[in-house]
């Protein structure tokens, strides 16, 4: 199944024209020229002085570092040599960056202590620290995992939610390929109706509504929309059908509406309190009130359509991502399959998967994902795995760290 296509240029311009009118696209526009919102207005790393560099030390003893490291190796040997990355103000190669991490995964190979490592880094490496704005350099963390669910692939009583795959009626927008002006726009999401109008993609309120009229093939069939509405907000995730091995679902796409959080509704109508929110809690509330579910669920307007991976989960790299490594941040302002460092807090859970403390933990971290709901400097997602730990860290982690990137020195600068 692919998305529509035209025929002719005119076709499409007259697509175009039509988009531009029914979802309002956001431009801003000044005399005869049009800009699109900036990301950012400054730069989101800072290099730092040796004698700021962070003690460097590792909670995991190195374990899924290389696996961590190979797999943006995998991603970065792909592209042209000659791609730039940026850190803060400066720039480096694509061969830079292979060089970097190559060098990098060497030396811990070796298993090195602390002391060796943080003279290592001091002699060979820069260190770039997050900015997240002008009043608070921290990063807020919160964390990520691969769910399962039970499920079938044929439609019953038993499992009756379908996880649907990208409908045949979706158009796809860039329109900067037809005009430069709209270089940087966000490419826009819609649909062909039967007399060629284009309209917005439905929200989810009318895709659970009318079933998408046929327009999409289920991939599966589950037995709980909460679950499902989670293995959306998760992006990947596997589905357990009995007689098989599981089959891994991975995001393909969404339907182009804004992602809004049901824990902030929640917070916002007193049902959860702030301090209280997490994934499990936004479960129970959700268990304990039945009749709200469908309106709650239907607050968030973005829906995610899914696809068929043999392995996974996959990151916006198109490598799989390596559990307790790769961190998901917001697209373009930050190195991509880039080497960083995280301080921050984690859980520790008793054998009735019940928190009993947080305490602080610090490890190296690749950047291999994205999210919706990751947007900025100041926020990033760490990928847990999947498990009962991973399950518990994810839905309750919202802790404040740090975040560091470290690239090798070039020739000019070492000692």
């Amino acid at each position: 199944m692919k998305a529509k296509s035209f025929s002719t240029g005119s076709d499409f311009m007259r697509f175009v024209f039509s988009f531009f009118i029914l979802s309002n696209i956001f431009f801003y526009v000044s005399g005869c020229q049009v800009f699109s919102p900036r990301i950012t207005d400054r730069p989101v790393l800072e290099r730092i002085a040796p004698e700021a560099y962070p003690e460097f030390g590792d909670d995991m003893s190195y374990e899924g570092l290389e696996q961590g490291i190979r797999m943006s190796l995998s991603y970065l040997e792909k592209l042209p040599q000659d791609r730039i990355f940026q850190f803060g103000e400066d720039s480096f190669d694509c061969r830079h960056m292979i060089e970097s991490l190559e060098y990098f995964l060497q030396f811990i190979k070796n298993n090195p202590s602390k002391k060796e490592l943080n003279a290592f880094i001091a002699s060979n490496y820069l260190v770039y620290k997050s900015i997240a704005n002008d009043q608070d350099d921290g990063v807020l963390f919160t964390g990520y995992y691969e769910p399962l669910l039970k499920g079938s692939l044929e439609q019953s009583d038993e499992f009756p939610y379908p996880v649907y795959s990208l409908p045949e009626d979706i158009a796809f927008i860039d329109l900067s390929l037809f005009d430069p002006a709209f270089s940087g726009a966000k490419q826009r999401v819609g649909r062909i109706t039967d007399d060629h109008k284009v309209l917005p993609y439905y929200p989810r309120k009318e895709i659970v509504r009318n079933n998408l009229n046929g327009k999409s093939i289920p991939l599966a069939w589950v037995g709980d929309r909460v679950d499902l509405f989670f293995l959306e907000i998760q992006g990947s995730g596997k589905i357990d059908v009995e007689g098989m091995e599981p089959i891994q679902v991975h995001y393909h796409a969404t339907n182009g509406h804004p992602y809004k959080s049901i824990g902030t509704l929640l917070i916002q109508e007193n049902k959860i309190p702030k301090k209280e929110m997490s994934m499990q809690k936004i479960r129970e509330y959700l268990q304990d009130h039945p009749d709200e579910v469908e309106e709650i669920l239907n607050y968030n307007p973005s829906f995610v359509f899914f696809k068929l991976e043999k392995d996974g989960p996959i990151g916006c790299l198109g490598v799989p991502v390596t559990p307790g490594r790769s961190i998901a941040l917001q697209r373009r302002i930050f190195p991509a399959a880039a080497l960083g460092y995280m301080t921050s807090k984690k859980p520790v859970v008793d054998e009735n998967r019940e928190i009993q403390d947080w305490i602080d933990f610090q490890r190296f971290v690749m950047n291999q994902d994205t999210g919706g709901a990751i947007k900025g400097a100041g926020r990033a997602d760490l990928f847990w795995g999947n498990g009962s730990y991973a399950e518990i860290a994810a839905g309750y982690m919202q802790h404040p760290g740090k975040l560091y990137f470290i690239i090798l020195k070039p020739n000019s600068e070492k000692q």
